[in-house]
């Protein structure tokens, strides 16, 4: 038995709370996983894990063994990365979830100069089914517009982007350009769903929140599609602005009740515990680096100026 790589493997299955998505990050099928963690039980003589059909807990051994376990391999990843820097590139595979329209509108266009920086590193794409369950669906990073709400996640901001009202000038000559929030009421508007509820539109600073809940014939969970049903003229939609850069620099999507903005932060979102890999610790550099450079998903009110 490797040591070393069973050791590994333990602290992954209790990071992410399930056999199946270290077996699935590994490329390994999900007994050799269990084989794994059966063979060092054996070899330390002690149950480390309480197992069911549903879950897995910490015996009080498991506990201090993951304890010394990340202590070991925190400090040999500190290690080797101090004595071989620019000796050993930072590789591996990088699992991330990302909205799908945030990464074809600006991430897609920026990986080119990732890549050439970092030719060892794979990055996958996917989309976990929630922040909770980040780590359990095996994703080392994940791309979050929002405040961070209370979890187990680090969250390291790279950029920010206003939440906006947008609707096409063709709506708004078909109806007509809300002047208040009471306006909103009878004009169609798209709103996005979550676990099949409406979500409300929120308005202002958390001392000055407002809320409004939407109303349309057209709803979706997709910021893809709700992207697609405000070009073509369906109704007002909240969003961030990053969803619709290109359009409101063009004008063909109007910024509506822009005094009712509110910021937010776009932040890479890690397991906390453990210090970052390396490769993780590169592309959250490189989000950073590269963003700070970029406002062409967050145009500025200068320059929306003409469709506020």
């Amino acid at each position: 038995m490797d040591r070393f790589a069973a050791m590994e493997i333990f602290v992954r299955v209790v990071d992410s709370g399930s056999f199946s998505s270290v077996a699935r990050e590994r490329g390994i099928g999900q007994p050799a996983v269990s084989k794994q963690i059966s063979a060092l039980e054996t070899e330390l003589g002690t149950e480390l894990l309480h197992r069911n059909t549903r879950s897995i807990a910490l015996t009080e051994a498991g506990r201090e063994f993951y304890q010394t376990a990340q202590r070991i391999l925190d400090e040999f990843e500190s290690t080797t990365s101090r004595i071989g820097r620019g000796q050993t590139a930072p590789h591996g595979l990088i699992r991330v979830s990302v909205q799908a329209s945030f990464a074809r509108l600006h991430l897609l266009t920026k990986l080119a100069a990732f890549f050439e920086r970092y030719p060892e590193i794979v990055l996958e794409f996917g989309c976990s089914d929630g922040l909770s369950t980040l780590i359990e669906d095996g994703f080392d990073l994940a791309v979050h517009s929002g405040h961070l709400p209370d979890s187990d996640l680090v969250a390291r901001r790279f950029a920010q982007t206003r939440i906006v009202l947008v609707a096409t000038p063709q709506f708004v000559m078909r109806h007509r350009l809300p002047k208040t929030m009471e306006d909103l009421r009878s004009l169609p508007a798209i709103p996005r769903v979550e676990g099949g509820a409406i979500q409300p539109w929120e308005f202002g600073t958390d001392a000055t929140q407002q809320r409004f809940l939407p109303s349309g014939v057209f709803r979706t969970a997709d910021f893809e599609q709700l992207r697609m049903g405000v070009l073509e003229h369906l109704g007002i939609a909240q969003a961030p602005a990053w969803l619709f850069a290109a359009e409101l620099r063009e004008g063909t999507v109007l910024r509506l009740l822009s005094s009712y903005e509110r910021t937010v932060p776009i932040s890479a979102l890690r397991p906390a515990g453990r210090r970052a890999p390396a490769r993780v610790r590169a592309l959250m550099d490189y989000l950073e680096e590269t963003f700070a450079l970029c406002t062409q998903f967050n145009p500025s009110p200068a320059e929306l100026i003409a469709a506020s």
